[in-house]
């Protein structure tokens, strides 16, 4: 194992993010993805009303950080200042939140397959790592993203996407910066809870053993995977919450290693309710050991029915704030297996589910 010498901070910020009932607001989406956003509320797309949106989020009173630890960023936020001058950096650390980081450029479709990708962003990496720790970041993201189909996962996208990753996560903590690995096995498809299941597995396996073989400090990183669920177009077979606890945390104890803290699961497509169901039942399934926490990395799971209550105006901020306080709050309850119910709008029990979904 290679050791950092950040290792002891590395820890120590993956144990804070990874606190009990907290999770986090994954606020990183691209220029590109806030605009289509803001197109569904008539609100144009520019620097001033993305600057509004996320001091909107970063600011939400009534102590969001009870249910919210860290906060991933897209570059322009990580920089970015709130209306009265202040850094969002600032701001989030005052509040106890740790700034994050996305730090992929994107996917290209490898050659040769079925519309399989690879993630780029390697090049430079260190120099933008620590530009990033020195504006305030501790932890960073990287999103790899596989399919399955009749032929896919191919073993040559797993492994493309396993070294990615691992590389990532390696120069991350040579820069002081907890790496968030993220697999996506997309819900994309017909398949079945038991075929993306075995995908699933596949993957993580590979993921965890690139990690062994770039030494990096388990301790020290985080894992960001997809909840096992059946395919979005498979409208025959019927799935519980229950069903994907016990696919998604039997996938977990065949792979992952009790070293690493904590799983932060993307939403990927699931309605916020959904999510935040899903995510009780892995909390309260009993069927194997839980060395981890298991807790959530959420976008549009947290944000949908925030940004259509605001709307772009001011003076739905205060009613906005109230809408992304509850939808934070029932995963922080989720994420100790406490959640009942009560949250269900009907905003957010609305699909989230673009197909072939980028950042």
């Amino acid at each position: 194992m290679a050791t950092s010498k950040y290792a002891a901070e590395l820890i120590a910020t993956a144990q804070a993010l990874t606190a009990p009932g907290k999770g986090l607001l994954a606020a990183d989406e691209s220029t590109g993805t806030i605009g289509k956003r803001f197109s569904a509320i008539s609100l144009e797309n520019n620097e001033d009303n993305r600057r509004a949106y996320r001091e909107l989020l970063f600011t939400t009173p009534d102590d969001i950080t009870q249910y919210i630890s860290g906060v991933i960023l897209y570059e322009e936020t990580l920089f970015q200042k709130a209306s009265d001058g202040t850094p969002f950096v600032e701001i989030l650390k005052k509040r106890n939140m740790i700034p994050g980081i996305k730090v992929d450029a994107g996917t290209v479709t490898l050659l040769g397959t079925d519309g399989e990708t690879a993630t780029q962003g390697l090049d430079k990496l260190g120099e933008r790592c620590a530009k990033y720790y020195a504006a305030g970041a501790r932890f960073a993201k990287w999103r790899a993203v596989l399919k399955i189909s009749d032929v896919a996962p191919t073993d040559m996208a797993i492994l493309e996407n396993a070294h990615g990753l691992a590389r990532y996560a390696q120069i991350c903590q040579e820069f002081g910066l907890v790496p968030i690995v993220e697999p996506e096995v997309l819900m994309d498809g017909t398949h079945t809870i038991e075929q993306a299941a075995a995908a699933t597995q596949k993957v993580q396996a590979a993921v965890v053993k690139a990690l062994h073989d770039f030494g990096i400090l388990f301790e020290g990183m985080l894992l960001k995977p997809n909840m096992v669920m059946k395919g979005m177009e498979n409208t025959t077979q019927k799935t519980t919450p229950e069903d994907v606890a016990r696919y998604t945390v039997s996938v977990l104890a065949r792979t992952l290693p009790a070293a690493v803290p904590g799983v932060m699961f993307l939403s990927g497509g699931q309605s916020e309710e959904d999510a935040t169901l899903n995510l009780n039942a892995i909390n309260r399934y009993a069927g194997h050991k839980k060395p981890w926490a298991l807790t959530f990395s959420y976008g549009r799971a947290l944000q949908q029915a925030t940004i259509k209550t605001w709307a772009g105006k001011v003076e739905n901020v205060a009613a906005a704030q109230k809408v992304f306080f509850q939808r934070a709050q029932a995963n922080g309850l989720a994420a100790m297996g406490k959640y009942e119910g009560g949250a269900a709008s009907a905003l957010a029990s609305e699909s989230l589910y673009q197909k072939g979904y980028t950042y």
